[in-house]
Protein backbone atom coordinates (compact mmCIF):
# COMPACT_ATOMS: atom_id res chain seq x y z
CA UNK A 1 0.00 0.00 0.00
CA UNK A 2 1.18 3.36 -0.79
CA UNK A 3 2.17 5.74 1.95
CA UNK A 4 0.00 8.61 2.62
CA UNK A 5 -0.32 12.13 4.94
CA UNK A 6 -1.74 10.15 7.97
CA UNK A 7 1.30 7.75 7.67
CA UNK A 8 3.53 10.65 7.87
CA UNK A 9 1.62 12.83 10.36
CA UNK A 10 1.64 9.16 11.94
CA UNK A 11 5.08 8.39 12.16
CA UNK A 12 6.55 12.45 12.69
CA UNK A 13 4.05 13.04 15.53
CA UNK A 14 2.39 15.82 13.68
CA UNK A 15 -0.73 17.03 12.33
CA UNK A 16 -2.39 16.54 9.35
CA UNK A 17 -1.79 20.65 8.90
CA UNK A 18 1.77 20.54 9.67
CA UNK A 19 2.41 17.74 6.95
CA UNK A 20 0.49 19.87 4.21
CA UNK A 21 2.60 22.69 4.95
CA UNK A 22 5.78 20.97 4.83
CA UNK A 23 4.27 19.49 1.12
CA UNK A 24 3.16 22.72 -0.26
CA UNK A 25 6.79 24.97 1.18
CA UNK A 26 4.69 27.06 3.48
CA UNK A 27 5.70 29.13 6.16
CA UNK A 28 5.10 28.74 10.01
CA UNK A 29 7.00 25.52 10.28
CA UNK A 30 9.74 25.23 13.21
CA UNK A 31 13.00 23.89 11.51
CA UNK A 32 13.03 20.65 13.67
CA UNK A 33 9.63 19.62 13.09
CA UNK A 34 10.24 20.65 8.76
CA UNK A 35 13.25 18.23 9.17
CA UNK A 36 11.37 15.51 11.44
CA UNK A 37 8.44 15.64 8.82
CA UNK A 38 11.07 15.45 5.98
CA UNK A 39 12.62 12.16 7.60
CA UNK A 40 8.99 10.08 7.77
CA UNK A 41 8.36 11.22 3.94
CA UNK A 42 12.23 9.92 3.32
CA UNK A 43 11.43 6.98 5.54
CA UNK A 44 8.08 6.10 3.88
CA UNK A 45 8.62 6.54 0.66
CA UNK A 46 6.05 8.84 0.18
CA UNK A 47 5.83 9.95 -3.39
CA UNK A 48 3.11 13.17 -3.68
CA UNK A 49 0.61 12.90 -6.67
CA UNK A 50 0.96 16.29 -8.01
CA UNK A 51 -1.68 15.88 -10.75
CA UNK A 52 -4.25 15.10 -8.08
CA UNK A 53 -3.05 17.35 -5.58
CA UNK A 54 -3.25 20.54 -8.15
CA UNK A 55 -7.10 18.88 -9.26
CA UNK A 56 -8.36 18.56 -5.97
CA UNK A 57 -6.86 22.21 -5.08
CA UNK A 58 -8.49 23.44 -8.50
CA UNK A 59 -5.54 24.38 -9.79
CA UNK A 60 -5.84 26.91 -13.07
CA UNK A 61 -2.89 26.77 -15.40
CA UNK A 62 -2.26 30.08 -16.72
CA UNK A 63 -0.28 29.68 -20.29
CA UNK A 64 0.93 32.43 -22.99
CA UNK A 65 1.53 31.50 -26.63
CA UNK A 66 3.99 33.72 -28.26
CA UNK A 67 2.89 33.66 -32.20
CA UNK A 68 4.05 35.83 -35.05
CA UNK A 69 1.54 38.33 -36.50
CA UNK A 70 1.02 39.18 -40.15
CA UNK A 71 -0.24 37.56 -43.71
CA UNK A 72 0.99 34.04 -42.93
CA UNK A 73 -1.95 31.43 -43.35
CA UNK A 74 -0.63 29.03 -41.40
CA UNK A 75 0.32 31.07 -38.23
CA UNK A 76 -3.30 32.71 -38.35
CA UNK A 77 -4.19 29.27 -38.45
CA UNK A 78 -2.21 28.52 -35.61
CA UNK A 79 -3.65 31.05 -33.76
CA UNK A 80 -7.08 29.87 -34.34
CA UNK A 81 -6.38 26.91 -32.67
CA UNK A 82 -4.89 28.83 -29.92
CA UNK A 83 -8.64 30.60 -29.32
CA UNK A 84 -10.14 27.29 -29.68
CA UNK A 85 -8.39 26.34 -26.56
CA UNK A 86 -9.11 29.35 -24.95
CA UNK A 87 -12.51 28.44 -25.49
CA UNK A 88 -11.90 24.89 -23.66
CA UNK A 89 -9.95 26.50 -20.95
CA UNK A 90 -12.54 26.14 -18.49
CA UNK A 91 -12.76 22.44 -18.30
CA UNK A 92 -9.20 22.03 -19.17
CA UNK A 93 -8.16 24.25 -16.19
CA UNK A 94 -6.20 26.89 -18.07
CA UNK A 95 -5.85 30.14 -18.70
CA UNK A 96 -4.34 30.43 -21.97
CA UNK A 97 -2.88 34.14 -23.57
CA UNK A 98 -1.89 35.06 -26.68
CA UNK A 99 1.05 37.43 -27.54
CA UNK A 100 1.54 38.61 -31.26
CA UNK A 101 5.08 39.82 -32.20
CA UNK A 102 6.00 40.58 -35.93
CA UNK A 103 7.63 37.75 -37.47
CA UNK A 104 11.53 37.08 -37.54
CA UNK A 105 12.16 39.69 -34.32
CA UNK A 106 13.79 38.08 -31.68
CA UNK A 107 14.53 41.38 -29.72
CA UNK A 108 10.14 41.35 -29.85
CA UNK A 109 10.14 37.85 -28.92
CA UNK A 110 12.76 38.02 -25.94
CA UNK A 111 10.21 40.64 -24.74
CA UNK A 112 7.33 38.68 -24.57
CA UNK A 113 9.26 36.11 -23.21
CA UNK A 114 10.22 38.12 -20.08
CA UNK A 115 6.76 39.21 -20.00
CA UNK A 116 5.25 35.78 -19.96
CA UNK A 117 8.10 35.38 -16.78
CA UNK A 118 7.36 38.56 -14.96
CA UNK A 119 3.94 37.53 -14.95
CA UNK A 120 4.52 34.08 -13.52
CA UNK A 121 3.03 31.63 -15.85
CA UNK A 122 2.74 28.21 -15.52
CA UNK A 123 4.30 27.75 -19.00
CA UNK A 124 5.38 29.11 -22.28
CA UNK A 125 4.70 27.95 -25.94
CA UNK A 126 6.54 30.16 -28.90
CA UNK A 127 7.08 29.63 -32.48
CA UNK A 128 10.80 30.02 -31.72
CA UNK A 129 13.66 32.57 -33.77
CA UNK A 130 16.89 31.37 -33.89
CA UNK A 131 19.53 33.98 -32.02
CA UNK A 132 21.31 33.58 -28.87
CA UNK A 133 18.89 36.11 -27.36
CA UNK A 134 15.88 34.10 -27.35
CA UNK A 135 17.98 31.01 -25.96
CA UNK A 136 19.24 33.52 -23.15
CA UNK A 137 15.28 34.32 -22.78
CA UNK A 138 14.40 30.65 -22.82
CA UNK A 139 17.37 29.72 -19.96
CA UNK A 140 16.20 32.79 -17.79
CA UNK A 141 12.41 31.04 -18.05
CA UNK A 142 13.69 27.40 -17.10
CA UNK A 143 15.88 29.30 -14.29
CA UNK A 144 12.58 30.52 -12.91
CA UNK A 145 10.67 27.02 -12.96
CA UNK A 146 8.96 27.62 -16.08
CA UNK A 147 7.96 24.99 -18.77
CA UNK A 148 8.83 25.98 -22.43
CA UNK A 149 7.72 24.40 -25.42
CA UNK A 150 8.94 25.58 -28.72
CA UNK A 151 6.09 25.52 -31.45
CA UNK A 152 7.04 24.94 -35.23
CA UNK A 153 10.69 25.81 -35.23
CA UNK A 154 12.69 24.60 -32.50
CA UNK A 155 15.44 25.84 -30.78
CA UNK A 156 17.23 22.50 -29.63
CA UNK A 157 20.57 23.78 -28.10
CA UNK A 158 18.19 26.08 -25.91
CA UNK A 159 16.63 25.02 -22.50
CA UNK A 160 13.27 24.26 -24.02
CA UNK A 161 11.63 21.46 -22.32
CA UNK A 162 9.83 20.02 -25.37
CA UNK A 163 9.06 20.60 -29.44
CA UNK A 164 5.97 20.29 -30.74
CA UNK A 165 6.29 20.35 -34.71
CA UNK A 166 7.49 18.23 -37.32
CA UNK A 167 10.77 16.95 -38.07
CA UNK A 168 11.87 19.42 -40.34
CA UNK A 169 14.59 18.01 -41.86
CA UNK A 170 12.45 14.82 -42.23
CA UNK A 171 10.37 17.27 -44.31
CA UNK A 172 12.62 18.64 -46.76
CA UNK A 173 14.10 15.08 -47.51
CA UNK A 174 10.58 14.48 -48.49
CA UNK A 175 10.07 17.26 -50.78
CA UNK A 176 13.10 16.52 -52.79
CA UNK A 177 12.02 13.11 -53.17
CA UNK A 178 8.86 14.03 -54.33
CA UNK A 179 10.15 16.61 -56.60
CA UNK A 180 13.40 13.89 -58.21
CA UNK A 181 10.34 11.34 -58.70
CA UNK A 182 8.11 13.91 -60.35
CA UNK A 183 10.96 15.52 -62.34
CA UNK A 184 12.33 12.39 -63.87
CA UNK A 185 14.78 12.91 -66.28
CA UNK A 186 14.36 16.20 -66.75
CA UNK A 187 16.97 18.42 -65.92
CA UNK A 188 17.42 21.90 -65.44
CA UNK A 189 17.66 24.23 -61.95
CA UNK A 190 15.46 24.29 -59.03
CA UNK A 191 14.39 27.35 -57.35
CA UNK A 192 13.94 27.40 -53.25
CA UNK A 193 11.28 30.08 -51.93
CA UNK A 194 11.64 30.27 -48.12
CA UNK A 195 10.55 33.15 -45.67
CA UNK A 196 14.32 33.51 -43.50
CA UNK A 197 16.89 31.53 -42.45
CA UNK A 198 16.75 33.29 -39.26
CA UNK A 199 14.09 30.46 -38.20
CA UNK A 200 15.60 26.82 -37.49
CA UNK A 201 13.02 24.92 -39.74
CA UNK A 202 13.41 26.76 -42.78
CA UNK A 203 17.60 26.10 -42.38
CA UNK A 204 16.59 22.56 -41.81
CA UNK A 205 13.83 21.91 -44.53
CA UNK A 206 16.39 23.17 -47.00
CA UNK A 207 19.37 20.95 -45.78
CA UNK A 208 17.15 18.22 -46.05
CA UNK A 209 15.84 19.08 -49.60
CA UNK A 210 19.40 19.84 -50.54
CA UNK A 211 20.72 16.11 -49.17
CA UNK A 212 18.10 14.74 -51.31
CA UNK A 213 18.32 16.90 -54.74
CA UNK A 214 22.30 15.92 -54.28
CA UNK A 215 22.21 12.29 -53.45
CA UNK A 216 18.86 11.62 -56.33
CA UNK A 217 18.34 14.86 -58.14
CA UNK A 218 20.17 14.25 -61.70
CA UNK A 219 22.77 16.16 -60.29
CA UNK A 220 20.11 19.35 -61.02
CA UNK A 221 21.70 22.63 -59.31
CA UNK A 222 19.69 24.15 -56.55
CA UNK A 223 19.39 28.06 -56.93
CA UNK A 224 20.33 30.58 -54.09
CA UNK A 225 17.54 30.60 -51.69
CA UNK A 226 14.61 33.37 -51.67
CA UNK A 227 13.93 35.25 -48.95
CA UNK A 228 10.16 36.19 -49.29
CA UNK A 229 9.42 37.16 -45.61
CA UNK A 230 6.64 34.72 -45.60
CA UNK A 231 5.26 38.19 -47.20
CA UNK A 232 3.20 37.15 -50.37
CA UNK A 233 4.01 40.64 -52.33
CA UNK A 234 7.85 39.95 -52.12
CA UNK A 235 7.58 36.20 -52.51
CA UNK A 236 5.85 36.95 -56.04
CA UNK A 237 8.09 39.40 -57.13
CA UNK A 238 11.09 37.26 -56.36
CA UNK A 239 9.83 34.29 -58.03
CA UNK A 240 8.59 36.15 -61.30
CA UNK A 241 12.03 37.32 -61.60
CA UNK A 242 13.40 34.44 -61.39
CA UNK A 243 11.01 32.76 -63.47
CA UNK A 244 11.98 35.50 -66.31
CA UNK A 245 15.51 35.13 -65.80
CA UNK A 246 16.01 31.48 -65.47
CA UNK A 247 13.70 30.33 -68.56
CA UNK A 248 15.03 26.39 -67.80
CA UNK A 249 13.73 26.65 -64.46
CA UNK A 250 11.83 23.10 -63.60
CA UNK A 251 10.96 22.89 -60.01
CA UNK A 252 10.31 25.28 -57.04
CA UNK A 253 10.41 24.65 -53.58
CA UNK A 254 8.34 26.83 -51.33
CA UNK A 255 9.20 26.15 -47.95
CA UNK A 256 7.64 28.99 -45.91
CA UNK A 257 4.46 30.93 -46.57
CA UNK A 258 4.01 33.58 -48.91
CA UNK A 259 2.26 31.16 -51.18
CA UNK A 260 -0.12 33.28 -52.44
CA UNK A 261 2.39 35.50 -54.06
CA UNK A 262 3.80 32.08 -55.89
CA UNK A 263 1.10 31.05 -57.40
CA UNK A 264 -0.23 34.37 -58.57
CA UNK A 265 3.69 34.68 -60.46
CA UNK A 266 2.95 31.24 -61.49
CA UNK A 267 0.20 31.88 -63.19
CA UNK A 268 0.68 35.45 -64.61
CA UNK A 269 4.03 33.65 -66.41
CA UNK A 270 1.69 30.77 -67.74
CA UNK A 271 4.24 28.19 -65.74
CA UNK A 272 2.41 24.56 -65.25
CA UNK A 273 5.22 22.89 -66.50
CA UNK A 274 7.06 23.15 -63.06
CA UNK A 275 7.39 20.68 -60.29
CA UNK A 276 5.75 22.51 -57.66
CA UNK A 277 6.06 21.86 -54.18
CA UNK A 278 4.68 23.71 -50.87
CA UNK A 279 3.98 23.63 -47.03
CA UNK A 280 0.83 23.54 -45.37
CA UNK A 281 -2.21 23.91 -46.45
CA UNK A 282 -3.75 26.90 -46.70
CA UNK A 283 -6.49 28.71 -48.90
CA UNK A 284 -3.14 29.84 -51.27
CA UNK A 285 -1.83 26.55 -51.48
CA UNK A 286 -5.32 24.72 -51.77
CA UNK A 287 -6.04 26.83 -54.69
CA UNK A 288 -2.64 26.44 -55.99
CA UNK A 289 -3.57 22.10 -56.29
CA UNK A 290 -6.82 22.81 -57.42
CA UNK A 291 -5.24 24.86 -60.30
CA UNK A 292 -2.42 22.31 -60.96
CA UNK A 293 0.40 25.01 -60.39
CA UNK A 294 1.36 23.10 -57.22
CA UNK A 295 1.89 19.38 -57.52
CA UNK A 296 1.94 18.73 -53.56
CA UNK A 297 1.86 20.24 -50.19
CA UNK A 298 3.45 19.12 -47.19
CA UNK A 299 1.43 19.51 -44.07
CA UNK A 300 1.93 20.25 -40.28
CA UNK A 301 -1.49 19.80 -37.83
CA UNK A 302 -1.31 23.11 -36.17
CA UNK A 303 -4.22 22.01 -33.98
CA UNK A 304 -2.60 18.68 -32.94
CA UNK A 305 0.63 21.43 -32.28
CA UNK A 306 -1.48 23.15 -30.32
CA UNK A 307 -3.01 20.53 -28.12
CA UNK A 308 -0.08 19.12 -27.50
CA UNK A 309 1.61 22.16 -26.21
CA UNK A 310 -0.91 22.61 -23.47
CA UNK A 311 -0.88 18.64 -22.51
CA UNK A 312 3.02 19.02 -22.11
CA UNK A 313 2.92 22.29 -20.51
CA UNK A 314 0.59 20.71 -17.79
CA UNK A 315 2.43 17.84 -17.70
CA UNK A 316 5.92 19.50 -16.78
CA UNK A 317 4.25 21.83 -14.13
CA UNK A 318 2.92 18.90 -12.30
CA UNK A 319 6.25 17.15 -12.59
CA UNK A 320 4.64 14.00 -14.62
CA UNK A 321 6.31 12.38 -17.54
CA UNK A 322 5.34 13.35 -21.62
CA UNK A 323 3.80 10.34 -23.81
CA UNK A 324 6.08 11.07 -26.37
CA UNK A 325 4.18 8.69 -28.90
CA UNK A 326 0.45 11.11 -28.06
CA UNK A 327 2.88 14.37 -28.93
CA UNK A 328 4.69 13.00 -32.11
CA UNK A 329 3.24 15.66 -35.33
CA UNK A 330 3.56 13.55 -38.67
CA UNK A 331 3.74 14.87 -41.86
CA UNK A 332 0.45 14.63 -44.45
CA UNK A 333 1.28 14.64 -47.74
CA UNK A 334 -1.63 16.23 -49.89
CA UNK A 335 -2.01 16.35 -53.56
CA UNK A 336 -5.08 17.36 -55.60
CA UNK A 337 -6.97 13.79 -55.55
CA UNK A 338 -6.99 13.65 -51.78
CA UNK A 339 -7.35 17.06 -51.22
CA UNK A 340 -9.93 17.07 -47.31
CA UNK A 341 -13.15 19.03 -47.44
CA UNK A 342 -12.43 22.89 -48.15
CA UNK A 343 -12.24 24.53 -44.04
CA UNK A 344 -10.44 21.45 -42.45
CA UNK A 345 -6.96 23.00 -43.32
CA UNK A 346 -6.12 24.43 -39.72
CA UNK A 347 -6.88 20.84 -37.63
CA UNK A 348 -6.22 17.76 -39.55
CA UNK A 349 -7.28 14.90 -37.38
CA UNK A 350 -4.76 13.08 -36.22
CA UNK A 351 -5.27 9.74 -35.02
CA UNK A 352 -4.06 8.40 -31.99
CA UNK A 353 -4.15 12.19 -30.46
CA UNK A 354 -6.86 13.55 -28.38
Amino acid sequence: MRPTVHDIAANAGVSLATVDRVLNGRPGVRAVTRARVEAAIRKLGFVRDVAAANLAKGRVYPLTFIVPHGENPFMRGLEREVLDAVDRSSFERTRISIVNVPPFNAGALVTAIDAAIADGVAGVAAVAVDAPEVAAAIARANTAGIPFVTLVSDLAASQRDHFCGVDNVAAGRTAGSLMARVLGTRTGPVAVLAGSMLVRDHRERLEGFRAVMAEAGGGRPVLDVLEGQDDPKLAGTLIAKCLKGNPDLVGIYSLGAGNGGLVAALAAAGRDNLCVIAHELTAPTRAGLESGLIDAVLNQDAGHEVRSAIRILRAKADGLPVVEAQERIRIDIFIRENLPPEGGEAGLSQPGEA
